[in-house]
């Protein structure tokens, strides 16, 4: 089990690259149980590999509604079901 801090924003440079999909997938199971209608993920910028992961747990996750990069491409932003 990984500790994820719950606020609307995560940070995902504090965290081992090969646990990247397992915290996203935690995070945002408490993010919809803490009522949070959008959250953040920084995901950095590099070559995408990080961005890849991100989006395809976004992409299949059940309560996910819609995503998309922010302008600098650095996050992604999700809106998920209240």
């Amino acid at each position: 089990m990984h500790e994820v801090p719950i606020e609307d924003t995560i940070d995902l440079h504090a965290f081992q690259p090969r646990d990247f999909k397992a915290v996203v997938e935690e995070y945002l199971d408490q993010a919809v149980r803490k009522g949070f209608g959008e959250v953040r993920i920084i995901h950095g910028r590099g070559i995408g590999v990080a961005r890849g992961i991100v989006h395809s747990v976004l992409a299949k996750h059940p309560d996910v509604v819609e995503y998309h990069d922010r302008p600098d491409r650095g996050s992604t932003v999700a809106r998920l079901r209240t």
